[in-house]
This record gives C-alpha cells, structure tokens and sequence, in this order.
C-alpha cells in the first residue's frame, strides 16, 4: 500500500530574508533594469527608482506615526500606489491590510475593525463605488482609524515625500506578519489569514523558480492585487528574480491584457481560467502577436483540460504551469512543471511545491488514504500563516494540533505524486447514494464545440436527495438546446453524473478574483426551479 502523502525535493534553500532586504538585494544585482510597468498610468521605473520611491514612502509612513506591528489598509485597484504601500509597509514593519476593491460598507468597516488598521490608503472611486463616500460613512464607528490617505490627495504626497525616519530593516524579522488578507467565505464573517515576510516572501520565489524566471522575464499581472496571486505570485515572484512586473490595467480588461503582451513584449501571463476564457474568445484575438509568451500560470479554480490546451495552443505559452493552493497557504502548494507532459499539465494541479508536504486524507477518520482514492488534501510548512488575526477558535479549527493546514478540498494523488483537484468537501454531489464532483462533469462538458463555459452544482431532491444543474455559457454564434445536452451525455457519462438541470447564463457569479460563487449559482436555482431545501442530520 502506497499512501497519499508527498514531500517536496528541494533544490534550493528558503529564503531567510525580508520582504525589504529581498529588494535591496535585486536593486543591488538589478538596479537599471524595469521593475514596474502600470501602463494605464504611464509609470515606468527601474529596481533604482523603485526603492528610491519605497524609501520615501516607509519614511512617510513612520514619519505619520506609524510603527512595527501597527495595521495599515489599502482599498484600491491595481496601480503603482498599491506596489509602492505593499513593499514600504514590509520595509516599515507596518502590516498590510487588504482591502476587496468590491467591498461595501459592512466588509469595509468589519476588515478595519478586526485588525484594528490606524491608518486607510484608499482610491477615491473605482468603476461604481464611490470608495470616499463609502469611507465616510463607516469613519465615525471606528476610532482606531486614526488616518485616512486617499490616493491624489495632499495627504499621499506628503507621505512620498518622506519626511520621518528611515526603516530599520535590522529591526524586523522574517518571521514578523506583514500582511492580513481576508478570505471570501460563504458563510460567516471573512477570516483575517495572517502572513510573514518568510511565508509570503518564499512563496513567491519557488513560484517564480516553477516558471524558469529570471531578470529578462516580464510578468503580465492582470490579476488583482489584493489577492495573493496578484501580490504574492505576481509582484513577489518578479523582484525575488528581477523580472519586470507589467500591469495592463486598473482591473482585468482582455484587450488591454492582449495589447500590453503584444506592446511590453511579456514572457509570461496570469490569469484564471475566466480570464485565459475571455482573451481566447476576443474577436480581435488574432489581430495581436503574442510570440513573446513563453510561460504563465492558471490558478485561482480548476483549469478546464479545454482551455489549457488552447492557451499552449493558440497564446505559445508552451511552458505555461497550473498552482494550486489558498490564501491561507501565502499561497501555493502546488505546481505543474515545464518538463510535465501535456496530460499531466492539463489533468493535474502539479506536485508538491518544495520545502512543503501534502497528504490526503478520509474526512471521517483522519486516515491517509492510498494513492488513487479521493482525501481532504492537507498542507504543512513554511508557507502555513500564523493564523486568523485576533481568531484562536477559527484558527485551531483550520490549522491542527500537528501543523497541518485543512483545506476544505478533495483530491486525489497518483503514484508519481501528481494531485488532481476533484472537488470541493462541501461541493461534492451526493444523488441517491453515488458521490458525483462537479470537476468531472464540467471537464466533460467542455468538451462540447458550443460549450464555452460550464459549472456543475447540487440541487435539492425528494427522490435523490440531490440532483445535478448545469450552468452553460455557449460561446459566440453558436447555439445549444438543453436537449442537445443531454443527448451529449446519454452514453458518454454514467447516469448518475448526467444534469437533470440544464441552465444558459450569459455570466455566472463571481467573485473579483474570478472565481465562480457556487453557493450564489445554487441560492438561485433553488429559487428559480421552486425546489426545497431538504433537512440534513
């Protein structure tokens, strides 16, 4: 018996530094090369001028009162602000805050309360939401805040204009937190994960090391940066390499991704599959050269095998890797490889990253289950947060008594140790005793030329006690019936995995970071279809 449990070989030691002294160290080897690109904002500046801006920034901020350990939030889209706080806050010692750009007031006021932030650094509006009113309205129920900074303002420039005292990188540590990013749960209040320079820092350079980074790669960023995979995976995984970070817009725009590859010449492309989705089927997809691509990452939700294959295909992204991980994890903990065969690279979610362990296990029992068999994958080492800021409780509910990060996932690993993301716990489908993952019907539906997107949720039952619906997004000019549907899964699936339901969408629910909201998609159902919610044990 083989058990499901890997451990990751390691090339390279971790890194025992700081956030801060990591960019001094690429300014030193990098200085005149481009480190940040925002092209919305015509900002170009080297690893020098970089620095130079993040030193007056960490001047300003302590020069406002701020100190090692204090909360700062930012609520703001992508730009070259939120790069600047995101490193001066990590030279200062001060601890980010992550704000959601989509947030309303009762979000907003719950993140600044819970982590006690002294201080707001925050836009003045983004697309519909009008951050300074919002901002206003929630100012008076939190004394602790003692600052707010919007962005454009005589406030910010006093802060660049550093005027305080200079950070004492030898006065932090590696292991300090330095980020609070709250995690969309379904269910109750959002969880603060608490993150270190060393889980973060770490995170983002074996990433890097996954896609061959080097100083001549240039990382198109369209994914956002409140996100560990826009901060983390994106702006880390470049300066621990001395890649340039490229950011093509405010917030994901497929044409303004397509232009900046063509115009910035990138080497590598993030996104989730929603975004690879909409860029592949852009009408002016074609009219852009994109030979500069040689690799990038799809994360944030399972890859549909489909969709993989195009972006090797028709985006050259031949070296093109899919991480797996959660926020809680700083965040990935696994990763597909260049050298990984095609099936590989598009049926698994890699192996695992090094200097950490997985293992799967029976959700009842605790027991490893042998390879092959579905378990809740766990996770342990370095990149594990400290826990959820001021939240023993939910913290020892997620984290166990041996290190051991739950996440809430099954998988299943095969003997090379390659995991396959099968589901979520909670997402699996129960219909008349047969345990159905929605993955497997959705790979299977994308299969279908008309098939654009798909989404597979549980609805209630009388007889089953679950039933299967299909969200459809048919691609553009094409058509489908939802008897064209079944009739596509008469004979190729087993009976128990064909969709009852059948419904097109021209948009699923999403969160920001593009992942899609099953327990929204399953609320409407319910609602649309008449059906009731069955009673659980």
């Amino acid at each position: 018996m083989t058990r499901s449990y890997a451990s990751g070989v390691a090339a390279k030691p971790l890194l025992g530094q700081t956030i801060g002294e990591n960019l001094e160290q690429a300014v030193a080897r990098f200085g005149d090369r481009e480190a940040l690109v925002v092209r919305h904002q015509d900002v170009r500046l080297t690893y020098a001028e970089l620095d130079e801006r993040v030193n007056a920034l960490a001047r300003g901020l302590l020069g406002a009162g701020l100190r090692k350990g204090d909360r700062a939030g930012i609520w703001a889209p992508n730009c070259a602000e939120w790069v600047l706080t995101q490193f001066a806050t990590a030279k200062a010692g001060i601890i980010l805050v992550n704000i959601n750009p989509a947030y309303r007031t009762s979000e907003l006021e719950y993140a600044l309360r819970q982590s006690g932030c002294r201080m707001l650094i925050a836009a003045r509006a983004f697309k519909t939401s009008d951050y300074a009113a919002m901002v206003e309205e929630v100012r008076g129920d939190l004394p602790e805040l003692e600052q707010v900074v919007p962005l454009d303002s005589p406030e910010w420039s006093a802060l660049l204009a550093g005027d305080g005292p200079a950070p004492d990188l030898a006065e932090l540590d590696s292991d300090d937190a330095i980020n609070i990013q709250y995690t969309s749960g379904t269910t109750g209040f959002p969880k603060g994960a608490t993150l270190s320079h060393h889980n973060i820092l770490n995170n983002g350079f074996f990433v890097g090391e996954g896609c061959g980074y080097d100083e001549t790669d240039r990382v198109c960023i369209p994914v956002p940066f409140y996100h560990c995979f826009g901060m983390v995976m994106g702006n880390l995984g470049c300066v621990t390499h001395g890649a340039a970070m490229v950011i093509p817009e405010a917030a994901f725009e497929p044409e303004a991704v397509l232009g900046t590859v063509q115009e910035e010449r990138c080497t590598s492309l993030y996104g989730v599959p929603t975004m690879f989705i909409a860029e592949l089927n852009h009408p002016r997809f074609g009219e852009y050269d994109l030979s500069s691509l040689r690799t990038g990452i799809m994360a944030g939700s399972p890859c549909p095998i489909e969709v993989m294959k195009q972006v090797i295909d028709r985006m050259h992204m031949d070296a093109v890797t899919i991480c797996y991980g959660m926020t809680e994890t700083s965040p990935v903990s696994t990763q597909t490889a260049a050298a990984d065969s095609l099936e590989k690279r598009t049926q698994t979610v890699g192996r695992v990253h090094p200097h950490l362990e997985v293992k799967l296990i029976d959700p009842e029992s605790g027991r490893t289950v042998e390879r092959g068999e579905p378990g809740e994958l766990l996770t342990r080492g370095y990149s594990v947060m400290a826990g959820y800021w001021n939240d023993a409780e939910r913290t020892a509910e997620a984290v166990d008594e041996h290190g051991w990060m739950h996440t809430g996932d099954l998988a299943t690993m095969d003997e090379d140790g390659y995991l396959n993301i099968v589901g979520r716990s909670k997402d699996m489908v129960i219909r008349g005793g047969e345990n159905v993952y929605p993955r497997e019907v959705e790979e299977f539906l994308h299969t279908h030329p008309a098939v654009l997107e798909a989404s597979v949720i549980g609805v209630p039952d009388e007889r089953y006690g679950e039933e299967l619906m299909a969200w459809i997004r048919v691609r553009e000019g094409a058509e489908l019936t939802e008897d064209e549907v079944r009739d596509y899964c008469k004979d190729r699936i087993a009976h128990f995995k064909r969709p009852r339901y059948v419904k097109f969408a021209d948009e699923f629910p999403m969160t920001v970071t593009g992942k899609v909201q099953k327990y929204k998609m399953r609320e409407q159902a319910i609602d649309e279809l008449g059906l009731e919610v069955q009673a659980t044990a």
